[in-house]
């Protein structure tokens, strides 16, 4: 994480006393001021969030499928290539 002093925006927010207590305590503990233990704290928990969402799981059996379909060349479909030369359009550019 890049730090330096050219800070320009300010977050401000508010938490109920006990909560408040404990982020400070944790600060302490960390040797961090408080608004540099809560920004670190929320950039953290921001990349994780952004991560989960730009990523997609799913399970390995079905990844394989998908992975062994993309090989594969398609199979041609009688019906839908009859049904595209008895439609075909005009293209202008």
């Amino acid at each position: 994480m890049a730090t330096g002093s050219s800070r320009t925006e300010r977050i401000e927010l508010r938490a109920q006393p006990a909560r408040a207590r404990r982020i400070r305590q944790a600060a302490r503990l960390k040797g961090q001021s408080l608004s540099a233990f809560m920004l670190e704290a929320a950039t953290e928990s921001a990349e994780q969030v952004l991560s989960r969402a730009a990523t997609t799981a799913v399970p390995t059996a079905f990844f394989d499928g998908i992975w062994a379909a993309l090989g594969n060349s398609p199979k041609a479909n009688a019906a839908l290539a009859k049904r595209a030369v008895a439609r075909r359009r005009v293209v202008q550019r």
